[in-house]
């Protein structure tokens, strides 16, 4: 049933599985769903396991389900006469359930091509012919529950209308974040492992030890687990980052806000990382960064925001720093290096549009540093990068 819809949805991106499809399908073997409104909602819970995925599900859903309302070539022009008109929807179902026997798809296809061959003139109402409100399968106005429209609006549910309004654009995967997405994406940052006293009680080897003692009670303890993922976050701030900064923000809020590492350190650059750094975004506090190099363990995991777009200049030459009181007579792309070199797990994220990354900074950088946009999918691409080593 409905086996096209599953191809539909992987043909935009929605990854689903056959195992939720069959937990589909069983759904609505036990009568879950009575309409196509219950189905939307039902098969969305079931099938989309991200939210980034639900404008692509609804993409699906309405490719795939407008095509049960008839534009065939074969309905005459005096049909569509008969039916330019609408009539207010009539809710008969409740007084007439018994009218709605269900059909297959197929089985509807092949009475509407009898109906098409049968019917001589207009009719409205009634729950046979093509027409106007009533029970009829076909036509508008009405109601039915495996009903295909021909001409007018729907007067029934409005799962295609759902679909058509877009409500999720912006869970799009394609989009920038908000600070809720973030730290969901850092979350996955996280590395537990059993360090410090045993004070945490192994509920499993204290019954299999109570056991082995008849009953008399033996306690096993263990070591907790603990997040053990320090995380260095790098970020550049003002010109060109400015129409960038409340993205910036939200990163920033998202990360210093989570409670999962074990150590979270930031510090801010303009442009490119020379021989300071600066623990404010006014840039009024020095940290040296050679000094940084040698206190930081290299197991850190390092993000490092910026367009990474400047002069070239200001990449490869000494002294190339557009602060003009700011004298680095190390190039910046030896900074970098160095930060490549000494930390295992390092990313960048590039809040630019991907058709600004044609740029000789950005392709000399994204060498140095896998380099991923700041998006829903790109953060996810990053955070698995940093978990798994080089």
């Amino acid at each position: 049933m409905f086996i096209g819809f599953f191809y539909t949805l992987r043909k935009k991106k929605v990854p689903v599985s056959v195992t939720e499809w069959m937990t589909l399908l069983e759904a609505m073997d036990r009568g879950c769903i009575n309409n196509l409104d219950e189905f939307y909602y039902l098969a969305r819970s079931i099938l989309v396991k991200s939210e980034g995925h639900f404008d692509h599900y609804d993409l699906a859903f309405q490719e795939y389900f407008n095509g049960i309302i008839s534009e065939s070539e074969d309905i005459s022009d005096q049909i569509r006469e008969w039916l330019r008109e609408s009539l207010a929807f009539r809710k008969i179902f409740d007084e007439n359930p018994e009218l709605f026997d269900k059909m297959t798809l197929e089985e509807v296809m092949k009475e509407l091509e009898k109906r098409l061959a049968e019917q001589k003139e207009q009719h409205d109402g009634g729950s046979r012919w093509i027409g106007r409100g009533g029970t009829s399968p076909f036509g508008h106005s009405g109601y039915h529950p495996n009903g295909i429209r021909i001409g007018g609006e729907s007067g029934g549910r409005h799962a295609i209308k759902i679909a058509q309004e877009r409500h999720f654009r912006n869970y799009s995967s394609d989009l920038t974040l908000d600070t809720r997405q973030m730290k969901v994406a850092l979350r996955r940052l996280r590395q537990l492992t059993r360090t410090g006293p045993e004070d945490e009680l192994d509920l499993d080897k204290t019954i299999h030890a109570t056991a082995k003692n008849v009953g008399d009670l033996e306690l096993i303890w263990r070591r907790s687990r603990k997040n053990t993922v320090k995380l260095l976050l790098l970020m550049d701030v003002g010109g060109s980052m400015d129409p960038y900064a409340l993205l910036c923000s939200r990163l920033f809020s998202a990360a210093h806000s989570s409670s999962h590492f074990k150590d979270f350190q930031y510090y801010f650059f303009h442009n490119c990382i020379y021989e300071d750094l600066f623990a404010d975004i006014e840039r009024s506090e020095k940290v040296g960064t050679e000094h940084l190099l040698h206190t930081l363990e290299p197991d850190y995991k390092v993000i490092i925001v910026g367009d990474a777009r400047m002069g070239s200049w200001e990449l490869v030459e000494p002294y190339g720093a557009i602060d003009y009181y700011h004298n680095n007579p190390t190039p910046g792309i030896v900074w970098l290096k160095r930060f490549s070199e000494h930390f295992t797990r390092s990313v960048w994220l590039n809040p630019d549009d991907l058709k600004y990354w044609n740029h000789a900074t950005v392709k000399a950088i994204s060498r140095l540093f896998p380099m991923y946009q700041l998006t829903i999918d790109g953060l996810e691409q990053s955070v698995k990068k940093l978990v798994v080593k080089r």
